[in-house]
Parts: structure tokens; C-alpha cells; sequence
């Protein structure tokens, strides 16, 4: 089921069709939608199988039990290293390709316009493809063709390299294409850029409990950008803390389910996709379970969430050597 809001008389920007506020979805149903529909026209499952860091060995089957259990939406990217055990797992699993969303992203040191195709290709081959539901680029950090950080020119501006996966799409090999990783200002930089034809779908970024990020979901329900949320759970060191919440415990009791749905409800919820990682079969199954968290609940756990100051877990800029801050 696909919700689309009407426009808002609190506002007066025309909502996004891909959007849908946890009033709206109280008023019109009693249950969460399982898509978003992008500009493409494209469906794109609500909940998807993450499978950053997920090992060699363990991925296949995951991805097959995610299947089985009603999963359509994979998450992958090259740099994951497991992006051929994920082809091999959902091809041996007897679903048809036309049912299924894959994702995969470029990698750093492939954004220039020359290495694009190229690196498309690899994941293309490598999860057993001809083409993919979407392409997003990972990091808005341009290293140079060498591995070597960094290359200024393309990192202050993407375009070239995101004129290049405009052309991919219009060959075919990718349907729709977005970023991840990207603050306000520079994803507000691409979007205006005045050759763009055809406007960033998808912006894949950390977003939990403990990092929920409510100025940039704002702004990007007001341009028509979908947020996915990676470590949904919270970072490293943080899902034990998340789920150990007391408004979390609270709201889990209250309605009868996991604290893991609580969050995983919520961040649908929100307007999010939301991409939770798992190799354990239960745990698999039981994110995929969403349940419409009544106004007041929803209400108390956004506003416990917002109303602390941000942890983000997940920051290269120093790692990588950077002069800056890749969030500021």
C-alpha cells in the first residue's frame, strides 16, 4: 500500500508525493505503508534487508531468508565486499528479478566521470543484474582515481559525476539515482546546479534514536527527497542502549511488540525507509513487521528522540584526512 499526502494548509510548499506524516497515515489507515513511490513513478519497499557488514558466508543466507520472509528491498554497495554473494543468494532463490529493489552505491575513488560506468558494471556483474533499482553515491567525497584522498574539484562539485549516472539511466542500467551521506548544503548545492535533469531521489543517511536528524527529514520532505535510514537501531555501541530505552520499553509494552518494531515502526513512521541489518532469521523476520504507533506514542518517542543532543557514530572525515568536516 502506497500513501500519498495531500498538500497541508499548514504549509504552503506542495508536499511531495513520496511523503506521508504519521498524522496523515492515523487518519487514512490504521496500518504503514509498505512503499514510497519516487518521481520515477518506481515503488520502493519501506523496509529493506541492510547488509553492510554482513560476512562472506553468512549474507547468502540471509538474504534468502529475508525473501522468504517478504523482504523486496535489498541494500548493497560495492565496498561491502559481499555484493556477489548477494547476487548468487537472491538468483538461487527462485523470486523474480522484476519483484525484487537493489541497491548498490560508488565508491570514492570511482567518481570520476571516466570510472563510473565502470564501477557500475562491477556491482552489475557481481549481483547477477542487467540493471539496478537504484544507484547512489556513497560518500560526497571524492578521492582520486589512485585511492588517494582527496580530489577537490569533484567534491566541491558532483555533478560531473552525477551527469554521468544521469546518462546511465537513460541507457538503462539504473532506474532511479540519489546520494548518501549528504548535509542540507550540499545536497541543496546539487540540486540547484542549472543542468540537472534529473534530481536526486535518495539521500541514504545515518538515522536512529540517537541521531534523528529532524531539520534535514524537514527539508527534505520539502524537496522531494526521500531519506533511508542506515543504523536504524543506532550506531555501533548504541542498538543495546536504543532498545533498553525506557519510552521504548514503554511504548513496546503498551502495544504488545518488540522494542526492535517500536524504532523500525517509527522511523516509517516518520516518512523514512528504513534498513535494518541482520543475519539472525528471527531478528530478520521480526524487523519487518511495522505497526502504526498511535499519535501520542509516536509523539512521546520523537520528542524523547529530538530532544537531546545528537550522537552521530559514523564520521570518516578525520579517518580519511580530511581538512573538513564532511557534515558541517
Amino acid at each position: 500500500m502506497v500513501y500519498v499526502l495531500a498538500s497541508s494548509a499548514r504549509s504552503t510548499l506542495p508536499l511531495p508525493r513520496i511523503w506521508e506524516c504519521h498524522r496523515a497515515a492515523s487518519s487514512a489507515s490504521s496500518s504503514l505503508p509498505s512503499h514510497y513511490t519516487l518521481p520515477s513513478g518506481d515503488r520502493i519497499p519501506s523496509v529493506a534487508l541492510g547488509v553492510w557488514k554482513a560476512g562472506r558466508g553468512e549474507v547468502g543466507q540471509a538474504v534468502k531468508v529475508a525473501l522468504d520472509a517478504g523482504y523486496r528491498h535489498i541494500d548493497d554497495a560495492r565496498v561491502y565486499r559481499n555484493e556477489e554473494e548477494v547476487g548468487a543468494a537472491w538468483s538461487e532463490s527462485g523470486y523474480k528479478r522484476e519483484d525484487l529493489w537493489i541497491t548498490s552505491k560508488l565508491w570514492n575513488d570511482h567518481h570520476d566521470p571516466r570510472d563510473v560506468e565502470k564501477s557500475l558494471d562491477a556491482s552489475l556483474e557481481a549481483l547477477n543484474t542487467t540493471y539496478l533499482d537504484l544507484f547512489l553515491i556513497h560518500w560526497p567525497i571524492a578521492f582520486n582515481r589512485d585511492g588517494s584522498v582527496y580530489n577537490k574539484e569533484l567534491t566541491d562539485d558532483p555533478f560531473p559525476t552525477w551527469q554521468k549516472l544521469e546518462e546511465l539511466v537513460k541507457k538503462g542500467k539504473i532506474r532511479n539515482i540519489g546520494v548518501s551521506n549528504f548535509n542540507i548544503w550540499r545536497l541543496s548545492k546539487l540540486l540547484s546546479h542549472p543542468n540537472i535533469t534529473i534530481p536526486p531521489a535518495i539521500n541514504q543517511v545515518e538515522l536512529n534514536f540517537w541521531n534523528p536528524q529532524p531539520g534535514l527529514l524537514a527539508w527534505a520532505k520539502a524537496h522531494n527527497v526521500l531519506l533511508e535510514a542506515y543504523s536504524p537501531l543506532g550506531g555501533d555501541g548504541q542498538v543495546g542502549k536504543t532498545l533498553s530505552e525506557p519510552v521504548v520499553q514503554e511504548i513496546a509494552k503498551e502495544l504488545g511488540i518488540t522494542p526492535a518494531q517500536v524504532i523500525i515502526s517509527w522511523h516509517v513512521q516518520r516518512g523514512t525507509v528504513v534498513l535494518p541489518k541482520s543475519v539472525t532469521p528471527s531478528r530478520i523476520e521480526e524487523n519487518l513487521q511495522v505497526t502504526r504507533l498511535p499519535d501520542a506514542l509516536f509523539d512521546k518517542l520523537e520528542a524523547a528522540a529530538v530532544g537531546k543532543k545528537p550522537q552521530r557514530t559514523l564520521n570518516p572525515s578525520k579517518g580519511w584526512g580530511l581538512p573538513f568536516d564532511l557534515f558541517e
